[in-house]
């Protein structure tokens, strides 16, 4: 099992203006409106649930995630969006998978290609990149002692897990699309906190850029200077990566 190699939307790290919390919020609001199609409730519609943990990550208000959920279970917003995902190569050897949300693929596709040409990066063919990524359910959760920590991965496990991670304070739990609901629910169903939970493209064979003041020492920036283009797109949802030290 290789590393999780996603490209946070907003790290907890970077400071958030109105206007930029404003601006995730509303993308949130969109991701939860078309999850909410397929049912109101989050018990039965997993989709949606993701959705909610999202946003909950973001810290959006409650009354903010109830609004959309309503919005988009009555047919009020979302019905002409469409979900779409791209391939792309971008520079030192990177790979991306860029999932977007779209009312207009065209317009997108657009404003993604003129972003890999100011970056030194360009779109490719279907199933270019996506064979380099397999699919796993990501589940993060708060970790604890060595003890606590050791029941946890043991009790994932038993559950349908494939591998769990220590990373940072919390464990990665990894699973089979197939069994990442079940094994989602009993961990939160067990009193733990969830800090975040997706179906996401996981890299076969992650690669690590040279860190800053290195030989290569525009790498970094080259690399983050294409992610945080990407990631202001408006459309843009997720960015999944071969990156293992980003």
């Amino acid at each position: 099992m290789s590393g999780h190699s996603k490209w946070k939307q907003i790290k907890r790290g970077k400071a958030k203006t109105d206007s930029h919390r404003a601006k995730i919020f509303t993308k949130m609001a969109r991701f939860i409106a078309v999850a909410a199609r397929k049912g109101a409730d989050p018990e039965m519609n997993a989709e949606l649930r993701m959705a909610i943990e999202r946003a909950k990550y973001e810290d959006m208000p409650r009354e903010n995630i109830e609004r959309a959920i309503k919005k988009g279970a009555g047919g009020e917003i979302g019905n002409e969006l469409e979900g779409a995902e791209y391939e792309v190569f971008g520079p030192r050897g990177t790979m991306f998978i860029v999932k977007v949300l779209t009312d207009n693929k065209n317009r997108t596709v657009g404003e993604i290609k003129n972003i890999l040409s100011k970056h030194n990066g360009r779109l490719g063919e279907i199933g270019s990149v996506k064979w380099m990524f397999d699919k796993f359910g990501l589940i993060v959760i708060g970790g604890g002692d060595k003890e606590k920590n050791e029941c946890l991965e043991l009790m994932a496990i038993e559950a349908g897990a494939e591998d769990v991670k220590e990373k940072e304070g919390t464990l990665e739990i990894y699973t089979a699309p197939e069994n990442f609901d079940k094994v989602l629910k009993l961990l939160q169903g067990s009193g733990n906190k969830t800090v975040s939970a997706s179906i996401d493209w996981v890299a076969k064979n992650p690669i690590k850029i040279p860190a800053s003041g290195g030989e290569d020492s525009s790498a970094p920036e080259e690399v983050e200077g294409l992610l945080n283009a990407l990631d202001e797109q408006d459309d843009v949802e997720e960015i999944y990566s071969n990156i293992e030290n980003f």
